[in-house]
């Protein structure tokens, strides 16, 4: 398979993870993401040394890419919806950074597990301080001292991401983690702009009065853009070898990704009231009983995918060549179905298909993943393809810095220019 063809596979198998995470949202919908898009990576890269680690990777991966999940941008989608060119343009830009955000702490965490050797370890007990007090710092001062407002009156917390990611990029750099800042920085930008160019693709759906849930298409387009930022910094650098796997640490990883992930996601997801609520919207003759039904079956799934994992890690672990030949694909399968399973609980699809307003979306999921099918089943095995590209410049990110910020003016243009005003639009200025 060709490098285009590895690069599209991560996108996408992000942006699939993301589109899932609109139904559910917040820090635990989008740790559920990451893990897959981590995973997705360290399926392409085919490294033995990092297969071994595979679990404490994703789960970097998870943690990273769903620290963003606290982030709010509802207001932001509504300044995109003005009329106004300043308040649109406002809206778009900010987006781009929430977007960033997601893609530079979640590119970086797991860049980082991913440099991680022998001669030069993280301590990740000091970063995680680091940032958690950088986070604390930048919140505190832009927004309690400065009144620096993006999301009026919703949440600020972007400034408290935002400061726990000046953390690690300090970190990464003054520790010569240089191919880490990379992953940050190009996952940051595809992330960003992702969000906002999938805002964009929404005004121009709705004001067309196209009926579809374009809401999740920029979710997709996060994740999508995030994952081809991610996958492209990682096979575009030669890596170190990476340090030796902590089998302790693996475990602990699995239980997080295939056990507390997807408990805390039905706990938060899923509850009695909101199901009786939405069979009643589907006339369901005995909402109550189709509530609990939902509830046991989405739990249930939590322990039997959960042991399914176990008995694939354990079976393939001790087996380099068949753990990243078979290993690999099939955990990302089982998060994979996993997810969508309990997108389709929660969306009543298995109950009555197409049921739910925008249902055709979660049915794209089924050809996405059939595509992840085909791609792991048929490509063979070759050596990582990483190689060294040529170092990016100060000049270089400011000519993208630049070209991004006149691709935000002319879709900005573009869009006040072909709607009126729109539900649920807002001015900040």
């Amino acid at each position: 398979m060709t490098k285009k063809t590895n690069l599209f596979f991560a996108a996408i198998v992000l942006g699939l993870g993301w589109a899932m995470r609109g139904h559910f949202g917040h820090e635990w919908g989008a740790s559920w993401a990451g893990a897959m898009g981590a995973l997705a990576v360290l399926v392409v890269s085919k490294r033995k040394d990092w297969a071994l680690r595979a679990p404490a990777l994703a789960a970097l991966g998870a943690i990273g890419w769903g620290a963003g999940g606290m982030m709010s941008y509802g207001i932001v989608i509504g300044y995109c919806q003005s009329i106004s060119f300043v308040n649109s343009l406002y809206g778009y830009v900010m987006l781009a950074v929430i977007g960033g955000l997601y893609g530079f702490i979640g590119g970086g965490l797991f860049g980082l597990g991913l440099e991680s050797s022998e001669e030069n370890k993280p301590k990740w007990s000091g970063l995680i301080i680091e940032m958690f007090v950088g986070g604390f710092l930048v919140w505190g001062l832009l927004i309690y001292q400065m009144e620096w407002f993006m999301t009026p009156p919703r949440s600020e917390l972007w400034a408290g991401c935002l400061g726990a990611a000046l953390a690690l990029g300090w970190y990464l750099y003054r520790n010569n983690f240089k191919r880490a800042v990379r992953v940050a920085s190009y996952a940051a930008l595809g992330a960003g702009f992702g969000f906002a160019f999938g805002n964009f693709i929404q005004t121009v759906g709705s004001s067309a009065e196209i009926q579809y849930n374009w809401w999740n298409v920029m979710e997709f387009t996060l994740g999508f853009f995030g994952g081809l930022g991610m996958i492209y910094a990682v096979l575009t650098r030669e890596w170190p070898k990476s340090v030796k796997p902590s089998g302790t640490a693996n475990w602990i990883a699995i239980i997080f990704l295939f056990a507390f992930i997807p408990a805390t996601n039905y706990f938060n997801g899923f509850s009695t009231e909101s199901l009786i609520n939405f069979a009643e919207k589907l006339n369901i003759a005995n909402p109550v009983q189709y509530a609990s039904r939902q509830l046991l079956v989405a739990g249930i799934s939590i322990p039997v995918f959960a042991i399914l994992a176990i008995m694939i890690w354990n079976h393939y672990s001790s087996q380099d060549d068949k753990l990243v030949k078979f290993g690999l694909p099939v955990m990302l399968f089982i998060t994979t179905i996993h997810y969508n399973f309990f997108a389709y609980i929660r969306l009543g699809t298995f109950y009555k298909p197409f049921s739910f307003k925008y249902s055709e979306s979660l049915y794209l999921f089924i050809v996405a993943f059939i595509f992840t099918i085909w791609y792991v089943g048929l490509r063979k095995t070759t050596d990582f393809p990483g190689r060294n590209t040529s170092d990016e410049t100060w000049k270089r990110w400011g000519i993208i810095i630049i070209t991004l910020l006149i691709t935000f003016v002319i879709i900005t243009t573009v869009s006040i220019n072909i709607h009126s005003e729109m539900p649920g639009a807002h001015d900040r200025f």
